[in-house]
């Protein structure tokens, strides 16, 4: 009698692989476009944009490290959202998305802290201080960089899902402190120089960031496509080996 046994396969995930030439080309031409976002956001930064009269030409890093740190902060939300779709679906799509966001928000978020001590050192005379600001954070930094640590070493994948989907909605407090840190408290950070009653900046400063800012924008999108293509495919594979020792067709793994 044949064997009619089957494998569930994780949920969320296909037991074939998803018709993706319209995704691979859509994705394509984001890249092709973020590419090209960059590099004029970069000649206005480094080139159009006038020298500040303050702190001069190590003003222009504040086009790279204020992008920056939104994409973090879009990042993290992402992981918040998504973190909150897989308790609540554990669907292995919502746990890519935020497994996904969390790297690319820690990436953004060093970048983040390296272009502050970059400026620092000439402007406030140290590489860091232990400012509200600038430990709040390092403190969201740390906060990610174990979010991902305790996928790697949880004893199962879906205990490390799980784990870290909590984690990223505690994590994510965190987010709006370092936002309003220069509200709150006393600290050597600057202040905002763009908020609701305008911009405090002239305007060709003022095109050079938001160009900027939709660049770093389109590159994250860009990052997330990629990256969570990879880790779907990742999933794809593993859920195939477990079909196979499933069925004997390989030994098991460990």
């Amino acid at each position: 009698m044949a064997d009619t046994r089957t494998i569930p396969t994780p949920a969320g995930l296909p037991r074939t692989a998803p018709a993706s030439g319209l995704i691979e080309k859509l994705t394509t031409i984001l890249g092709v476009l973020t590419l090209a976002a960059m590099a004029v956001a970069a000649y206005l930064a480094l080139v159009y944009a006038p020298r500040d009269a303050l702190t001069g030409q190590v003003q222009r890093i504040f086009y790279f490290h204020v992008p920056a740190a939104w994409v973090g902060f879009l990042a993290f939300f992402v992981v918040f959202i998504a973190s909150i779709g897989y308790l609540w679906r554990r669907s292995t799509a919502w746990d890519a998305v935020a497994r996904s966001s969390s790297e690319i928000g820690l990436l953004f978020t060093t970048i983040m802290l390296v272009t502050g001590s970059i400026w620092g050192k000439p402007v406030w005379g140290t590489w860091w201080s232990w400012d509200p600001k600038l430990t709040t954070s390092l403190i969201l930094w740390f906060i990610y960089l174990g979010y991902l640590m305790l996928r790697a070493y949880a004893p199962t994948r879906e205990q490390g899902a799980r784990y870290a989907a909590v984690l990223g909605i505690i994590g994510f407090v965190d987010v709006p402190i370092v936002y309003l840190a220069t509200t709150w408290w006393r600290t050597l950070h600057p202040e905002a120089v763009i908020t609701p009653d305008g911009a405090a900046m002239d305007p060709r400063m003022l095109l050079a960031f938001l160009v900027s800012l939709g660049a770093f924008t389109l590159l994250y999108a860009y990052l997330m496509l990629r990256r969570v293509r990879i880790e779907r495919l990742q999933e794809r594979v593993e859920a195939l080996e477990d079909e196979a020792v499933y069925e004997g067709r390989v030994p098991g793994r460990g």
